[in-house]
């Protein structure tokens, strides 16, 4: 029989040093010693994250050039061009753990890292940018407010500004169907029709039932998470009830029912086993969101060589002046 080595001294005391910030809730900074199962989880977590930021340009976008206003096309670009800033915020704050944003890239293109399931399905209409808007926006600030208060600095501090911006996003997409559920009769079914079809994949975005949740228990107690995903999943509902009703839409949900007993709304459970397969990369646009992605990245080859020399050619010079003066 073999017994594991008894970690190093200096290991221990570093271990014994973070135990003590997380449990004082204090932020662990780049510079701290960290366990390698904190960074991995933080790498997998954050990058999945940049992923889905960057991905979720895609549905949106696709309605830029056909937007029904010049407002809401303004409106629609700003959205898109702050998903993208902040997937460039999230990959910044990956880069502190000791990965590049190339080896994520890499990850995702390849399929071995995932972004959200909700960026997989299809924007039919121009209702689905106020649904995604007011459902899927609203499920992320749900998600995302208490990562402000995430034990890891750099991600942490990134959270505070892509959460007022998602505010933004998410108060733009209630206006958007606020307008149309009080339209012309088909903008109001155009309307109900995107929240039909939206809901219950916002629903899952917080991730599989507790139970089944892989990682949730050990993220909470490094205060990485503050709750778990049923905990967010039914703060989400709690919120968007009452804004349904506000809009004249109905959520498609039958068994939504006030609990006075929980003090809280009781709803149905969502197809998990869609959910699953999502994740496999069986969903309506899996395939379509990755090679788009592959070919953005492709495309884009010759910026990313033209700034690395732009630098190059940049530090030269201040080598060459700082040569000079000496």
């Amino acid at each position: 029989m073999t017994t594991e080595a008894p970690a190093a001294p200096g290991v221990h005391d570093a271990q014994q040093r973070f135990d003590a910030m997380i449990a004082a809730d204090e932020r662990i900074e780049p510079r701290d010693w960290m366990p390698d199962g904190y960074r991995r989880t933080l790498i997998r977590q954050i990058a999945q994250h940049a992923h889905s930021e960057i991905i979720g340009m895609q549905p949106e976008g696709n309605w830029i050039t056909r937007a029904p206003s010049l407002k809401r096309k303004a409106v629609l670009i700003a959205k898109v061009q702050d998903e993208a800033g902040h997937g460039l915020y999230l990959y910044s704050a990956a880069e502190t753990l000791g990965v590049s944003r190339e080896e994520l890239l890499d990850l995702l293109h390849e399929g071995r890292q995932r972004y959200s399931s909700i960026f997989n399905y299809p924007t039919l209409t121009w209702a689905d940018v106020g649904a995604i808007g007011w459902l899927v926006d609203g499920a992320a600030i749900t998600n995302q407010v208490p990562l402000c208060r995430c034990s890891y600095g750099p991600y942490a501090r990134a959270m505070v500004r892509i959460c007022k911006e998602e505010s933004f996003h998410q108060r733009q997409g209630f206006d958007a169907l606020y307008v149309l559920a009080r339209g012309a009769e088909a903008q109001r079914r155009m309307a109900q029709d995107a929240v039909d079809r939206w809901y219950w994949p916002s629903l899952m975005m917080f991730g599989p039932p507790d139970t089944e949740s892989a990682h949730s228990e050990q993220s909470m107690a490094w205060n990485i998470k503050r709750f778990s995903n049923d905990e967010l999943r039914q703060r989400f509902v709690d919120i968007i009830v009452p804004q349904a009703e506000a809009l004249g839409l109905t959520l498609p949900d039958p068994d939504i029912a006030w609990n006075a007993e929980r003090g809280h709304y009781d709803f149905g459970t969502p197809d998990w086993d869609e959910f699953k397969q999502v994740l496999k990369g069986s969903g309506p646009c899996n395939r379509q969101r990755l090679e788009h992605r592959r070919k953005a990245h492709a495309d884009g080859a010759w910026v990313r060589e033209a700034a690395q020399a732009h630098a190059a050619k940049q530090a030269a010079r201040r080598a060459a002046g700082d040569r000079e003066a000496a």
